[in-house]
């Protein structure tokens, strides 16, 4: 028996709405990432994008465990000589 390969052709794409009211950050970015990458699918085949369409509404009422709110930080990068800028999840 040969193993699958889905090809481009035989990819159907669908939207997903979730509704990010009381999710966990973390579980809820998981469960969509594995949406977007086509792992829900029997057609998942790793080297072809098979992944579907999500639309996240509501984020802003996610849940966020410990003190990730105060002390997770997020680093971004102008490539200048000092551009390296911080933000907490607070200020963002």
């Amino acid at each position: 028996m040969k193993t699958y390969m889905a090809s481009p052709s035989d990819i159907e794409r669908k939207w997903y709405v979730v509704d990010a009211t009381g999710y966990t950050l973390g579980r809820l970015s998981s469960e969509v990432a594995k949406i977007l990458r086509g792992k829900n699918k029997p057609q998942f085949t790793p080297h072809i994008d098979t992944g579907d369409y999500v639309i996240i509404t509501n984020a802003d009422k996610i849940t966020v465990t410990g003190k990730k709110l105060e002390q997770k930080i997020y680093y971004r990068h102008s490539d200048y000589v000092g551009g390296m800028k911080e933000m907490t999840l607070k200020e963002k």
